[in-house]
């Protein structure tokens, strides 16, 4: 149970969410300590320097009381009601109590009521500093005196006359307003820091949830892939973000694994279709052969049979291994330039038995200057040798092939071309799929295994260029490109 809460919420949306509001509370508490403790020093030292000039008031008004005291005795110090009124006035007036002390810090008058007929001595500490610098300030309870800590300040009681100190006056602060303003602002600070952590959390908790939810659909969906469905898409979000981008990104994944996919079967189809077709013929006849079926007189004519299907079955096998080497190759890389008219006069000289054989015609337009072309000189060969295969194979007998070259746009425009049957407009694009065979030429090219336009096509995409095809009126004509130099 403990495993599974844990793992619950280290999700991308619960990291995501905690450090949020981690940064936010972080934020908040570095602000209110920096703006507290600005503030609050502010505050005291504004109110330490009312103090002290409401002090050293007292003080001028103490200092003819003080010598007076001099020649007194304590009790009569204390029960001078005029001075002592006029302290009382002053305090009330100004919201501060007022001690009154002599030398050494003890007490003679205090305006503050609750400290009647007690002894106080102020603590030496202060005193002694107040000797020293003329003044002292600090924030406690007096040694106890107090039950909670208060603003103190003393000053000394100057004679003006004689320069001496007669005394020493403190000001106390009545009110708490520093602690006062410390807990409201500590009130204000948790509630100004709960409502933006809450819009914070909310804020934070919206966004995950827009980042998270189009990865959880990708999980899903690539847990669809593992299983074979590629019909899976990402939704449009309508976003410009790296999210939009990665689910654009991912459906053309889609696409292209679904594309594949597809090929894939196809071509097991189509290589199981090709591949039983030989393996039967070979097994029958051979079993034929061997149970006496086939009389011996004509096991000649079989076993040919049997050796023209083998060597067609291996013809086949070399031909899907050259297909899955040409599409791990790179022919443009390295720039290399060849002449692509030497290759083609190369295609026509071994093509020659062929073309005699059908009793063909060659219109030949081949420049005796050289044309540098970019690409790579055997693969080139081989598409021009099965475009011209393919002429001589299809075109009616005692007809003329055509073998030409020009320079176009700064391309090498390759063109073959044959007369024979009308190839129909649907059947156009198919011309150059893995195995395909019309009815025609599955007639008339038994020996054939439908992978040479395949090539063509594979080895002209790795030239970045395109095969063209076109067939009207028995006219069927082949073209593609190449860049020259």
């Amino acid at each position: 149970m403990r495993k599974k809460i844990r793992s619950r919420f280290q999700g991308l949306y619960w990291r995501q969410l905690f450090v949020t509001a981690g940064m936010v509370m972080l934020t908040l508490f570095l602000l209110g300590a920096s703006f507290f403790s600005l503030s609050y020093n502010y505050a005291r030292s504004q109110k330490s320097e009312e103090l002290v000039s409401k002090a050293q008031i007292m003080a001028q008004l103490s200092v003819s009381y003080l010598e007076t005291g001099r020649n007194l005795s304590m009790e009569e110090l204390r029960n001078d009601r005029d001075f002592q009124r006029l302290a009382t006035f002053a305090a009330t007036v100004s919201d501060v109590h007022f001690m009154i002390c002599d030398t050494q810090g003890r007490v003679l008058l205090t305006t503050d009521s609750s400290l009647d007929g007690m002894v106080v001595t102020m603590p030496e500490k202060m005193t002694e500093e107040i000797r020293e610098k003329g003044a002292a300030s600090t924030r406690g309870d007096l040694g106890g005196l107090y039950p909670q800590k208060r603003l103190v300040v003393g000053v000394q009681a100057v004679n003006p006359e004689s320069r001496e100190a007669v005394g020493e006056v403190f000001a106390i602060s009545t009110t708490l307003s520093l602690d006062a303003m410390w807990k409201g602002f500590i009130g204000l600070f948790f509630m100004t820091a709960f409502v933006v952590l809450m819009v914070a959390f909310m804020a934070s908790s919206i966004t995950a949830m827009r980042q998270v939810q189009p990865i959880r659909e990708m999980v899903q969906a690539t847990r669809r892939y593992a299983e074979g469905d590629f019909d899976v898409r990402m939704q449009d979000y309508g976003r410009e973000d790296e999210i939009g981008e990665l689910a654009a990104s991912f459906n053309n994944m889609a696409e292209s694994l679904q594309q594949t996919e597809r090929q894939r079967r196809e071509f097991i189809a189509n290589i199981s279709h090709e591949l039983k077709t030989p393996m039967t013929t070979i097994a029958g006849y051979t079993d034929g052969i061997l149970d006496g079926t086939i009389p011996p007189e004509n096991e000649r004519q079989y076993l040919q049979i049997i050796s023209n299907e083998s060597r067609r079955l291996s013809r086949m096998v070399r031909r899907m291994l050259d297909v899955s080497q040409l599409q791990a190759m790179d022919p443009l890389k390295g720039g290399n330039h060849f002449d692509i008219c030497e290759s083609m006069r190369r295609v026509l000289i071994s093509m020659e038995k062929k073309i005699n054989d059908r009793h063909l015609d060659v219109d030949a337009d081949i420049p005796e200057e050289p044309i540098l072309v970019l690409g790579d000189n055997d693969m080139i060969t081989q598409v021009i040798y099965n475009l011209l295969e393919n002429a001589a194979k299809f075109a009616r007998e005692g007809s003329t092939l055509y073998l030409g070259v020009t320079t176009i746009d700064g391309k090498a425009r390759v063109t073959v071309r044959n007369l024979g049957d009308t190839i129909p407009a649907e059947e156009l694009p198919l011309l150059f799929e893995r195995f395909h065979k019309s009815d025609k030429s599955r007639s008339e090219d038994k020996d054939g295994v439908g992978l040479g336009l395949y090539i063509v096509k594979t080895i002209l995409e790795q030239h970045k260029e395109k095969i063209n095809v076109t067939s009207e009126n028995g006219v069927t004509t082949f073209s593609f490109s190449l860049a020259a130099e």
